[in-house]
């Protein structure tokens, strides 16, 4: 079956996040000031698995060879239908 699964990937507590930060000067210069401001990247992945535990299992084994670097990045993983 097809599974269709939404990943989260963002930086760890304490890591600099130099887009995010670009990011909130900008607003601020616009009038917009906000406390704290982080960036994630957003995943949507459709796969070929017998379950959602399966879909859950391979989508952890991409952030954890390839889409996060586990040192630096913190992911979520949310199995959809």
């Amino acid at each position: 079956m097809n599974v269709r699964v939404k990943v989260t990937i963002a930086l760890k507590e304490g890591m600099l996040d130099p887009e995010a930060r670009a990011i909130q000067q900008a607003l601020a210069n616009l009038g917009f000031g906000t406390e704290r401001l982080s960036s994630a990247r957003l995943f949507y992945i459709t796969l070929e698995a017998s379950s959602t535990k399966e879909a859950e299992q391979k989508v952890r084994q991409m952030c954890e060879r390839l889409l996060a670097n586990p040192v630096i990045h913190r992911y979520a993983i949310e199995v959809e239908g």
